[in-house]
């Protein structure tokens, strides 16, 4: 139950505090923010947006066949991945409208974009531990779990805030992450094989890089990029 409220929630809240604060009005802006791709115009985003995910499982497969956990060797897309990735993104919508289109801005106004991440991600993780807890959930994967929950929010508030703060990035990364997790060869199951420990830490690592090579204030100003410019991928 508490995943579930975990998807509803942020969204539910989110459009309750913009009616009282807007009415109606608020509430169609909020929700029309779904699909505001059109914020996205350096169109190269896109290549994070949709392959980073798919390129991180690639690579996890790789590292748990060369260390000999036991994933199958032989692997073919379910048919029915464009419905799951259907239903993934419609869940992505409901957590990241209240994440990224309520909470996200006003946080970084408040904090560093880094501070709001640690914040929104680890609310985010905590939503989620009395259903592991429930599960019976190892003791590694539960911290796999959470470190993943807040890693996932750095590498999500840096697409936000690099595609002119679109929540249909930020939504579009969601499902994508949540779709391939599931058709994984193997399915989840086996993606968590050794606590997950391989595929969780390699979108940790990824975060970390992230922070490092476009900072921890903005997540937006890249390390290497010409002097004045302050976004990563053009």
């Amino acid at each position: 139950m508490t995943d579930i409220a975990a998807t509803f929630a942020p969204t539910i809240a989110a459009l309750i505090l913009v009616y009282r604060e807007e009415k109606l009005f608020g509430v169609r802006k909020l929700l029309r923010r779904t699909f505001d791709y059109k914020r996205i115009t350096r169109k190269i985003w896109y290549i994070p947006i949709i392959f980073l995910m798919p390129l991180i499982y690639v690579l996890t497969y790789w590292i748990m066949r060369l260390v000999g956990l036991p994933v199958p060797t032989v692997w073919h897309l379910p048919l029915l991945t464009p419905f799951i990735f259907g239903l993934f993104f419609f869940a992505a919508a409901l957590e990241e409208i209240g994440y990224t289109g309520y909470v996200t801005d006003p946080m970084q106004a408040l904090y560093s974009a880094l501070a709001a991440c640690l914040i929104i991600g680890s609310i985010h993780a905590i939503w989620h531990w009395p259903s592991m807890i429930s599960m019976g959930m190892a003791p590694g994967l539960f911290i796999w779990g959470s470190i993943l929950t807040v890693s996932f929010r750095i590498l999500t508030v840096w697409l936000y805030n690099n595609t002119g703060n679109s929540v249909f990035a930020a939504i579009l990364f969601h499902a994508v992450t949540n779709t391939g997790r599931s058709v994984f060869p193997g399915s989840r199951s086996a993606l968590e094989l050794g606590d997950a420990a391989i595929a969780y830490g390699l979108i940790t690592i990824t975060a970390m890089i992230v922070v490092f090579l476009w900072g921890p204030e903005t997540l937006a100003r890249f390390r290497y990029g010409r002097k004045g410019q302050s976004h990563g991928l053009d």
